[in-house]
Protein backbone atom coordinates (compact mmCIF):
# COMPACT_ATOMS: atom_id res chain seq x y z
CA UNK A 1 0.00 0.00 0.00
CA UNK A 2 1.44 3.36 -1.08
CA UNK A 3 2.11 5.70 1.81
CA UNK A 4 0.68 9.23 1.95
CA UNK A 5 3.16 12.12 1.77
CA UNK A 6 3.35 14.18 4.98
CA UNK A 7 5.60 17.16 5.70
CA UNK A 8 6.56 17.63 9.35
CA UNK A 9 7.96 20.84 10.84
CA UNK A 10 10.91 19.20 12.60
CA UNK A 11 13.12 20.78 15.27
CA UNK A 12 14.81 17.63 16.57
CA UNK A 13 13.27 18.05 20.02
CA UNK A 14 11.19 15.50 21.89
CA UNK A 15 7.75 16.52 20.56
CA UNK A 16 8.70 16.51 16.88
CA UNK A 17 10.83 13.37 17.29
CA UNK A 18 7.90 11.52 18.85
CA UNK A 19 5.65 12.77 16.04
CA UNK A 20 8.11 11.66 13.37
CA UNK A 21 8.59 8.17 14.81
CA UNK A 22 4.90 7.58 15.41
CA UNK A 23 3.71 8.89 12.04
CA UNK A 24 6.39 7.01 10.10
CA UNK A 25 4.92 3.76 11.43
CA UNK A 26 1.48 4.67 10.17
CA UNK A 27 0.51 5.23 6.57
CA UNK A 28 2.77 8.24 6.02
CA UNK A 29 5.98 8.91 4.10
CA UNK A 30 7.55 11.62 6.26
CA UNK A 31 9.49 14.57 4.86
CA UNK A 32 11.05 16.25 7.91
CA UNK A 33 11.82 19.95 7.39
CA UNK A 34 13.70 22.42 9.60
CA UNK A 35 13.77 26.13 8.79
CA UNK A 36 16.89 28.09 9.71
CA UNK A 37 16.02 31.62 10.86
CA UNK A 38 19.39 32.17 12.48
CA UNK A 39 19.56 29.56 15.22
CA UNK A 40 21.34 26.61 13.56
CA UNK A 41 25.07 25.95 13.33
CA UNK A 42 26.40 23.50 10.74
CA UNK A 43 27.05 20.89 13.44
CA UNK A 44 23.53 21.29 14.84
CA UNK A 45 22.03 20.82 11.39
CA UNK A 46 24.02 17.60 10.93
CA UNK A 47 22.88 16.33 14.34
CA UNK A 48 19.22 17.10 13.64
CA UNK A 49 19.44 15.42 10.23
CA UNK A 50 20.94 12.24 11.73
CA UNK A 51 18.24 12.18 14.39
CA UNK A 52 15.49 12.67 11.77
CA UNK A 53 16.61 9.60 9.82
CA UNK A 54 16.94 7.63 13.06
CA UNK A 55 13.29 8.45 13.79
CA UNK A 56 12.15 7.21 10.38
CA UNK A 57 12.19 10.20 8.05
CA UNK A 58 11.96 9.46 4.33
CA UNK A 59 13.83 12.69 3.61
CA UNK A 60 15.24 15.55 5.70
CA UNK A 61 15.59 19.13 4.52
CA UNK A 62 17.04 22.19 6.28
CA UNK A 63 15.85 25.38 4.58
CA UNK A 64 17.98 28.49 4.98
CA UNK A 65 15.36 31.24 5.33
CA UNK A 66 17.57 33.97 6.80
CA UNK A 67 17.26 36.34 3.85
CA UNK A 68 13.51 35.81 3.52
CA UNK A 69 13.10 36.26 7.26
CA UNK A 70 14.86 39.60 7.08
CA UNK A 71 13.18 40.88 3.91
CA UNK A 72 9.64 39.80 4.78
CA UNK A 73 9.54 40.41 8.52
CA UNK A 74 12.62 41.70 10.38
CA UNK A 75 12.98 44.73 8.11
CA UNK A 76 9.49 45.92 9.01
CA UNK A 77 9.97 45.26 12.71
CA UNK A 78 12.96 47.59 12.50
CA UNK A 79 11.12 50.20 10.41
CA UNK A 80 8.33 50.15 12.99
CA UNK A 81 10.63 50.07 16.05
CA UNK A 82 8.37 47.24 17.18
CA UNK A 83 8.63 46.23 20.84
CA UNK A 84 5.72 44.20 22.19
CA UNK A 85 4.50 45.88 25.41
CA UNK A 86 7.39 48.33 24.92
CA UNK A 87 9.77 45.49 25.81
CA UNK A 88 10.00 42.46 23.52
CA UNK A 89 11.29 42.54 19.90
CA UNK A 90 9.04 39.57 18.92
CA UNK A 91 12.03 37.25 18.55
CA UNK A 92 10.24 33.87 18.50
CA UNK A 93 6.80 34.86 17.17
CA UNK A 94 8.40 36.49 14.13
CA UNK A 95 10.41 33.34 13.40
CA UNK A 96 7.40 31.03 13.61
CA UNK A 97 5.61 32.92 10.84
CA UNK A 98 8.38 32.53 8.27
CA UNK A 99 8.97 28.93 9.36
CA UNK A 100 5.30 28.08 8.78
CA UNK A 101 5.35 29.74 5.35
CA UNK A 102 8.47 27.83 4.29
CA UNK A 103 6.98 24.54 5.53
CA UNK A 104 3.83 25.09 3.44
CA UNK A 105 5.83 26.00 0.34
CA UNK A 106 7.89 22.83 0.72
CA UNK A 107 4.77 20.72 1.27
CA UNK A 108 3.31 22.04 -1.99
CA UNK A 109 6.58 21.33 -3.77
CA UNK A 110 6.53 17.63 -2.81
CA UNK A 111 2.77 17.29 -3.32
CA UNK A 112 1.94 16.53 0.30
CA UNK A 113 -1.65 15.97 1.40
CA UNK A 114 -0.75 16.20 5.07
CA UNK A 115 1.23 18.74 7.08
CA UNK A 116 2.21 18.40 10.73
CA UNK A 117 3.78 20.23 13.66
CA UNK A 118 4.63 19.29 17.25
CA UNK A 119 2.91 22.09 19.15
CA UNK A 120 0.89 21.43 22.27
CA UNK A 121 -2.60 22.81 22.86
CA UNK A 122 -1.41 25.27 25.51
CA UNK A 123 0.74 27.75 23.60
CA UNK A 124 0.94 30.38 20.87
CA UNK A 125 2.79 28.34 18.26
CA UNK A 126 -0.19 26.06 17.53
CA UNK A 127 -2.14 29.14 16.44
CA UNK A 128 0.63 30.56 14.29
CA UNK A 129 1.31 27.29 12.45
CA UNK A 130 -2.34 26.37 11.99
CA UNK A 131 -3.32 29.84 10.76
CA UNK A 132 -0.61 29.92 8.10
CA UNK A 133 -1.29 26.31 7.06
CA UNK A 134 -5.06 26.86 6.78
CA UNK A 135 -4.75 30.08 4.77
CA UNK A 136 -2.00 28.95 2.41
CA UNK A 137 -3.00 25.30 2.00
CA UNK A 138 -6.64 24.73 2.96
CA UNK A 139 -6.59 21.47 0.99
CA UNK A 140 -3.99 19.93 3.31
CA UNK A 141 -4.94 18.13 6.50
CA UNK A 142 -3.12 19.31 9.64
CA UNK A 143 -1.81 16.56 11.92
CA UNK A 144 -0.87 17.38 15.54
CA UNK A 145 -0.33 14.26 17.64
CA UNK A 146 0.89 16.00 20.79
CA UNK A 147 -2.04 18.41 20.91
CA UNK A 148 -4.73 15.93 19.89
CA UNK A 149 -3.65 13.21 22.31
CA UNK A 150 -2.63 15.55 25.17
CA UNK A 151 0.63 13.67 25.56
CA UNK A 152 3.02 14.23 28.45
CA UNK A 153 6.82 14.15 28.10
CA UNK A 154 6.81 10.84 29.95
CA UNK A 155 4.32 9.36 27.46
CA UNK A 156 6.52 10.39 24.55
CA UNK A 157 9.77 9.17 26.14
CA UNK A 158 8.26 5.81 27.09
CA UNK A 159 6.98 5.28 23.55
CA UNK A 160 10.37 6.06 21.99
CA UNK A 161 12.11 3.74 24.44
CA UNK A 162 9.66 0.97 23.50
CA UNK A 163 10.76 1.49 19.89
CA UNK A 164 14.42 1.04 20.81
CA UNK A 165 15.24 4.77 20.84
CA UNK A 166 16.80 5.66 24.18
CA UNK A 167 18.14 9.16 23.56
CA UNK A 168 18.55 11.06 26.87
CA UNK A 169 15.61 13.50 26.74
CA UNK A 170 16.21 15.06 30.14
CA UNK A 171 14.38 18.32 30.34
CA UNK A 172 17.08 20.95 30.49
CA UNK A 173 16.68 23.56 33.20
CA UNK A 174 16.20 26.36 30.64
CA UNK A 175 14.73 26.21 27.15
CA UNK A 176 16.62 28.35 24.64
CA UNK A 177 15.32 29.41 21.21
CA UNK A 178 17.92 31.33 19.24
CA UNK A 179 17.41 33.26 16.02
CA UNK A 180 18.51 36.30 14.03
CA UNK A 181 16.19 38.67 15.93
CA UNK A 182 16.92 37.50 19.48
CA UNK A 183 16.93 34.51 21.81
CA UNK A 184 14.11 33.51 24.15
CA UNK A 185 14.82 31.93 27.54
CA UNK A 186 12.22 29.95 29.49
CA UNK A 187 12.56 28.27 32.87
CA UNK A 188 10.88 27.67 36.22
CA UNK A 189 11.25 31.36 37.09
CA UNK A 190 9.26 32.52 34.06
CA UNK A 191 6.30 30.44 35.24
CA UNK A 192 6.11 32.73 38.29
CA UNK A 193 5.35 36.45 38.59
CA UNK A 194 8.03 37.38 41.10
CA UNK A 195 11.27 35.55 40.29
CA UNK A 196 13.96 36.90 37.93
CA UNK A 197 16.03 34.65 35.71
CA UNK A 198 19.49 34.04 37.16
CA UNK A 199 22.48 35.40 35.32
CA UNK A 200 23.55 31.90 34.26
CA UNK A 201 20.24 31.28 32.44
CA UNK A 202 21.17 33.70 29.67
CA UNK A 203 23.15 32.27 26.76
CA UNK A 204 25.82 35.00 26.72
CA UNK A 205 27.84 36.07 29.72
CA UNK A 206 29.76 39.28 30.35
CA UNK A 207 33.29 38.99 28.94
CA UNK A 208 34.07 42.63 28.04
CA UNK A 209 34.06 45.49 30.52
CA UNK A 210 35.79 48.33 28.68
CA UNK A 211 33.25 50.50 26.79
CA UNK A 212 33.56 50.71 23.00
CA UNK A 213 31.99 53.06 20.49
CA UNK A 214 30.05 51.69 17.55
CA UNK A 215 28.99 53.50 14.38
CA UNK A 216 25.80 52.29 12.69
CA UNK A 217 25.13 53.43 9.12
CA UNK A 218 21.50 53.43 7.94
CA UNK A 219 20.15 53.97 4.44
CA UNK A 220 16.38 54.36 4.03
CA UNK A 221 15.87 52.73 7.41
CA UNK A 222 18.05 49.68 6.77
CA UNK A 223 21.41 48.92 8.35
CA UNK A 224 24.05 49.12 5.61
CA UNK A 225 27.27 49.66 7.56
CA UNK A 226 28.98 48.89 10.87
CA UNK A 227 32.05 50.82 12.01
CA UNK A 228 32.69 51.99 8.45
CA UNK A 229 32.36 48.56 6.82
CA UNK A 230 29.48 48.07 4.38
CA UNK A 231 27.67 44.75 3.98
CA UNK A 232 24.19 43.22 3.71
CA UNK A 233 21.77 43.74 6.64
CA UNK A 234 21.69 40.09 7.77
CA UNK A 235 25.50 39.89 8.03
CA UNK A 236 25.65 43.24 9.83
CA UNK A 237 23.00 42.22 12.37
CA UNK A 238 25.01 39.08 13.09
CA UNK A 239 28.25 41.07 13.41
CA UNK A 240 26.65 43.58 15.78
CA UNK A 241 25.31 40.69 17.85
CA UNK A 242 28.81 39.21 18.14
CA UNK A 243 30.12 42.57 19.38
CA UNK A 244 27.30 43.35 21.80
CA UNK A 245 26.78 39.91 23.33
CA UNK A 246 30.17 40.18 25.03
CA UNK A 247 28.66 42.99 27.11
CA UNK A 248 25.61 40.88 28.10
CA UNK A 249 23.38 43.56 26.57
CA UNK A 250 19.71 43.08 25.76
CA UNK A 251 18.45 40.97 28.67
CA UNK A 252 14.91 41.37 29.93
CA UNK A 253 11.68 39.54 30.78
CA UNK A 254 8.56 40.11 28.71
CA UNK A 255 5.10 39.81 30.23
CA UNK A 256 2.19 39.75 27.82
CA UNK A 257 -1.09 38.33 26.67
CA UNK A 258 -0.94 35.03 24.81
CA UNK A 259 -3.18 34.39 21.83
CA UNK A 260 -5.15 31.82 23.82
CA UNK A 261 -6.05 34.37 26.49
CA UNK A 262 -3.69 33.70 29.40
CA UNK A 263 -0.80 35.83 30.61
CA UNK A 264 2.68 34.63 29.74
CA UNK A 265 6.20 35.50 30.88
CA UNK A 266 9.39 34.82 28.95
CA UNK A 267 13.00 35.90 29.29
CA UNK A 268 14.99 37.00 26.30
CA UNK A 269 18.37 38.24 25.19
CA UNK A 270 18.39 40.44 22.10
CA UNK A 271 21.45 42.67 22.03
CA UNK A 272 21.56 43.55 18.32
CA UNK A 273 17.76 43.95 17.88
CA UNK A 274 17.41 46.30 20.86
CA UNK A 275 20.42 48.41 19.88
CA UNK A 276 19.18 48.67 16.29
CA UNK A 277 15.59 49.52 17.23
CA UNK A 278 16.66 52.28 19.61
CA UNK A 279 19.32 53.63 17.22
CA UNK A 280 16.87 53.60 14.30
CA UNK A 281 14.22 55.32 16.41
CA UNK A 282 16.69 58.06 17.35
CA UNK A 283 17.50 58.64 13.68
CA UNK A 284 13.78 58.88 12.92
CA UNK A 285 13.30 61.49 15.64
CA UNK A 286 15.73 63.69 13.71
CA UNK A 287 14.52 62.96 10.18
CA UNK A 288 10.71 62.40 10.32
CA UNK A 289 7.99 64.94 10.87
CA UNK A 290 5.90 64.91 14.04
CA UNK A 291 2.89 63.39 12.28
CA UNK A 292 4.92 60.79 10.41
CA UNK A 293 6.22 59.56 13.75
CA UNK A 294 2.77 59.61 15.33
CA UNK A 295 1.00 57.68 12.59
CA UNK A 296 3.82 55.17 12.24
CA UNK A 297 3.74 54.40 15.96
CA UNK A 298 0.03 53.54 15.80
CA UNK A 299 0.44 51.32 12.75
CA UNK A 300 3.61 49.65 14.01
CA UNK A 301 1.97 48.73 17.31
CA UNK A 302 -0.92 47.09 15.43
CA UNK A 303 1.51 45.39 13.03
CA UNK A 304 3.47 43.84 15.91
CA UNK A 305 0.30 42.63 17.63
CA UNK A 306 -1.03 41.00 14.46
CA UNK A 307 2.31 39.37 13.71
CA UNK A 308 2.51 38.03 17.27
CA UNK A 309 -0.95 36.50 16.89
CA UNK A 310 -0.19 34.80 13.57
CA UNK A 311 -2.20 37.15 11.35
CA UNK A 312 0.72 37.89 9.04
CA UNK A 313 -1.23 37.02 5.86
CA UNK A 314 -4.00 39.56 6.48
CA UNK A 315 -3.88 42.11 3.61
CA UNK A 316 -3.78 44.98 6.11
CA UNK A 317 -0.23 43.88 6.95
CA UNK A 318 0.92 44.56 3.37
CA UNK A 319 -0.73 48.00 3.51
CA UNK A 320 1.11 48.84 6.73
CA UNK A 321 4.40 47.62 5.24
CA UNK A 322 3.87 49.96 2.28
CA UNK A 323 3.35 52.88 4.66
CA UNK A 324 6.45 52.00 6.68
CA UNK A 325 8.53 51.57 3.52
CA UNK A 326 7.46 55.03 2.34
CA UNK A 327 8.22 56.57 5.75
CA UNK A 328 11.88 55.47 5.50
CA UNK A 329 12.72 57.50 2.38
CA UNK A 330 14.88 59.97 4.36
CA UNK A 331 15.81 57.85 7.35
CA UNK A 332 19.48 57.77 6.37
CA UNK A 333 22.60 58.64 8.30
CA UNK A 334 24.91 57.49 11.05
CA UNK A 335 24.04 56.72 14.66
CA UNK A 336 26.79 56.67 17.28
CA UNK A 337 26.42 54.17 20.12
CA UNK A 338 28.59 53.23 23.08
CA UNK A 339 28.48 49.71 24.53
CA UNK A 340 28.88 49.15 28.27
CA UNK A 341 28.43 46.10 30.49
CA UNK A 342 24.70 45.24 30.51
CA UNK A 343 23.67 48.45 28.71
CA UNK A 344 24.27 50.76 25.76
CA UNK A 345 24.14 54.52 25.27
CA UNK A 346 22.96 56.44 22.21
CA UNK A 347 25.43 59.29 21.68
CA UNK A 348 23.94 61.08 18.68
CA UNK A 349 23.37 61.06 14.92
CA UNK A 350 24.67 62.56 11.71
CA UNK A 351 22.35 62.87 8.71
CA UNK A 352 21.88 65.09 5.63
CA UNK A 353 18.14 64.95 6.44
CA UNK A 354 18.47 66.10 10.07
CA UNK A 355 15.56 68.47 10.74
CA UNK A 356 17.43 70.20 13.57
CA UNK A 357 18.47 73.00 11.21
CA UNK A 358 20.01 75.96 13.04
CA UNK A 359 18.99 78.39 10.27
CA UNK A 360 15.40 78.21 11.56
CA UNK A 361 16.35 78.72 15.18
CA UNK A 362 17.83 76.83 18.10
CA UNK A 363 15.46 75.42 20.69
CA UNK A 364 15.43 77.51 23.87
CA UNK A 365 17.83 80.04 22.34
CA UNK A 366 17.18 82.57 19.55
CA UNK A 367 14.30 82.59 17.05
CA UNK A 368 15.38 83.45 13.50
CA UNK A 369 12.31 82.71 11.39
CA UNK A 370 9.66 84.74 13.25
CA UNK A 371 9.21 87.84 15.40
CA UNK A 372 8.12 88.15 19.02
CA UNK A 373 4.71 89.42 17.84
CA UNK A 374 4.37 86.35 15.55
CA UNK A 375 4.98 84.10 18.56
CA UNK A 376 2.46 85.96 20.75
CA UNK A 377 -0.24 85.77 18.07
CA UNK A 378 0.40 82.09 17.46
CA UNK A 379 0.14 81.29 21.17
CA UNK A 380 -3.06 83.34 21.54
CA UNK A 381 -4.77 81.44 18.71
CA UNK A 382 -3.49 78.10 19.97
CA UNK A 383 -5.05 78.79 23.38
CA UNK A 384 -8.43 79.85 21.91
CA UNK A 385 -10.36 76.57 22.06
CA UNK A 386 -9.30 75.84 25.65
CA UNK A 387 -10.08 79.40 26.74
CA UNK A 388 -13.60 79.14 25.31
CA UNK A 389 -14.22 75.78 27.01
CA UNK A 390 -12.93 76.96 30.40
CA UNK A 391 -14.90 80.22 30.18
CA UNK A 392 -18.19 78.39 29.56
CA UNK A 393 -17.58 75.66 32.13
CA UNK A 394 -15.68 77.42 34.93
CA UNK A 395 -18.83 78.15 36.96
CA UNK A 396 -19.80 74.47 36.92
Amino acid sequence: MKKETLVLAYSGGLDTSYSLKKLSQDRYEIHAVSVNTGGFSKDEINTIEAKAYQMGAFTYQNINALEDFYQKIVKYLLFGNVLKNNTYPLSVSAERIIQAIEIVNYAKKVGAKYIAHGSTGAGNDQVRFDLIFQVMAPEMQIVTLIRDNQLSREDEINYLKSEGIDIPWEKVQYSINQGLWGTSVGGAETLTSDLPLPDAAYPNQLTEKEPIKVELDFKKGELVGLNGTKSDPVSLIQQLQELAKKYAIGRDIHVGDTIIGIKGRVGFEAAAPLILIKAHHLLEKHTLSKWQQFQKEQLANFYGMQLHEGQYLDPAMRDIEAFMESSQERVSGKVFVELHPYRFELLGIESPFDLMQAEFGSYGEMNKGWTADDAKGFIKLTANSTKIYQHLNSKK
